[in-house]
């Protein structure tokens, strides 16, 4: 499922003293199954962009077009795209509000209009997906659960809806490093298992190089640079000139390479720069 995007522009309260233009003849496209990171400083439009895409906010020009079908259009019925496309808004445990888990779950594929039966196979699975035991979990009170859990029952809410897009609006924001690091890993294989097109809105490089394959910079409501992790992280000035950052181990790398080690250039996680510091170890081992 392809998602093009065509001379999107989009401003708030046009014609007042507080007219702001929050995207800016944005063009993109994003094919089926990648999993692409959207990074920008507050305000540079991730979140309007992303409020397009499933038809939450309505463009002052342009087209967005799903499936080959422009959302735009007046015709459109809002609802099946919202189907196909799910959003886990930031902070999504906010909205939980059901007395049970299977309740809160149960919430977006009753409005489908589904059978009770269909319902409860999309709850189990969603919440297997999630990583939360059916049995285990269903009948409890979300508000009994940690923040990392919570924040699993809130994404199986959009996932039991079958989307063929899940776009997620900070999804480790406010979390402690166990519950980020569970949230990435159900975040991955989701992508992995189920194909998935995944969005994922981040201020943290290092969650952007662990999962994304492709990289979209926005500025001031353009995208400024679009292209694979490696190719988004070289640019370091440019990013540094916009507010943002590469991951904190790519700056050690690049120190280690002034200091005239060999090393590629090509390291934004920690896994990788161990792998290339172990080389490196291996190398002056066998020199010695």
């Amino acid at each position: 499922m392809s998602i093009k995007i065509e001379n999107l522009t989009h401003v708030y309260m046009p014609g007042s003293p507080f007219e702001r233009k929050a995207l800016d003849n944005v063009n993109l496209s994003i094919e089926n199954g990648e999993f692409v990171a959207l990074i920008g400083h507050t305000g540079s439009g991730k979140s309007t962009l992303i409020q397009h895409i499933n038809g939450l906010l309505k463009p002052s020009s342009g087209k967005i077009i799903i499936d080959d079908e422009d959302i735009t259009s007046n015709k459109i019925k809002l609802n099946e795209i919202r189907k196909k496309v799910g959003l886990v808004f930031q902070y999504p445990e906010y909205q939980l509000f059901e007395e049970t888990i299977e309740k809160d779950i149960s919430f977006g594929p009753k409005n489908l209009g589904l059978k009770d039966e269909e319902i409860s196979k999309r709850v189990e699975k969603a919440m297997n997906m999630v990583g939360l035991d059916y049995e285990t979990y269903k009948d409890k009170s979300p508000f009994d659960l940690s923040g990392g859990q919570k924040r699993r029952v809130a994404i199986a809410g959009v996932v039991a809806m079958e989307p063929k897009v899940l776009i997620l609006d900070e999804p480790t924001a406010g979390l402690d490093p166990k519950g980020r690091d569970d949230i990435l890993e159900k975040i991955r294989q989701l992508r992995e298992e189920y194909n998935m097109t995944i969005i994922l809105v981040s201020h943290s490089m290092e969650d952007v190089a662990k999962l994304a394959t492709r990289v979209l910079v926005m500025h001031n409501g353009k995208c400024i640079l679009d292209g694979t992790t490696s190719e988004v992280f070289k640019q370091v000035d440019i990013l540094e000139g916009v507010g943002l950052a590469v991951p904190q181990v790519t700056y050690l790398v690049k120190k280690l390479r002034e200091k005239g080690f060999n090393i590629s250039e090509d390291v934004f996680t920690i896994d990788e720069a161990k792998a290339e510091i172990l080389k490196l170890l291996r190398g002056a081992n066998q020199n010695d």
